[in-house]
């Protein structure tokens, strides 16, 4: 409290609140009880935190999103695979089951929101099946973004010492077939975005070199802007006229 305070004095006008698994966190209050209290520091425009564990996805979380104004329309939640029996061997403390359940009180809550995710693919002992369950498990859910790698064993982990490794070609194959899903995923749901209105908070010049600006929408999706000499940190209204496969294209609205 006494940091965001001190940083929203200083003009600062979106914080990010890290931790491994953030909304594991508990003190004097809860995630969502701390949420609830920094909502109320002036100056203060959007808050996001990252990233969250599904095993303490709490109905009191998900209120939080929903009624706080401050408190941004997206959350990471990381699946890692879509078979129960992977997460299992992961010690991941969840079914697949269990996490679609939670995506469902999620948008049955903000219809809105946007779900990015993580996907870790060739773990050991993953089968053929297992695969196709986390493709399957990525066109039932439709996250808006997953960041996915290769299984890459760590030393001292319990995962480096079990059996059944995959090879790096067949590790990178099921990359690939996931990344290439998802890349289709979304973009069809940025498209989806074309002729809306979105909040916008400037971050600074685009990276495109085009003169252009750049910022992000609630929901963290980034806008490259046709405008100039916006300060950083405004919030805009910008229409959305082009949708990319990792980012919006917008206009200023007014």
């Amino acid at each position: 409290m006494a940091e965001v305070s001190k940083i929203a004095g200083e003009g600062f006008r979106e914080i990010t609140l890290i931790g491994q698994n953030v909304n594991s966190y508990e003190s004097d209050v809860d995630f969502p009880g701390l949420l609830r209290k920094l909502d109320g520091v002036g100056g203060i425009e959007r808050i996001r935190f990252v990233t969250s564990h599904p095993k303490d996805l709490s109905t009191a979380l998900i209120n939080a999103i929903k009624e706080l104004p401050k408190i941004c329309e997206h959350i990471h939640l990381p699946l890692q695979s879509g078979s129960t029996a992977i997460l299992k061997m992961m010690s991941r403390r969840y079914s697949f089951e269990d996490y679609i359940e939670k995506v469902a009180a999620l948008r049955a809550k903000i219809p809105d929101i946007s779900i990015t995710s993580d996907i870790i693919a060739g773990f050991p002992g993953e089968t053929d099946e297992d695969h196709r369950l986390t493709l399957k498990a990525l066109r039932e859910i439709e996250f808006d973004g997953t960041f996915a790698f290769k299984f890459s064993p760590r030393p001292g982990t319990k995962a480096a010492k079990m059996q059944g490794n995959l090879t790096e070609e067949m590790k990178s194959e099921r990359l690939y077939e996931i990344l290439v899903l998802q890349d289709t995923i979304t973009e069809k749901k940025n498209n989806a975005l074309v002729g809306t209105i979105q909040e916008v908070l400037i971050e600074g010049p685009s990276e495109n070199g085009n003169g252009n600006l750049t910022g992000r929408t609630r929901t963290n999706k980034i806008v490259d802007i046709w405008a100039e000499d916006i300060i950083k940190g405004a919030l805009v209204d910008v229409e959305i006229i082009k949708g990319r496969r990792h980012s919006l294209e917008g206009k200023l609205v007014g």
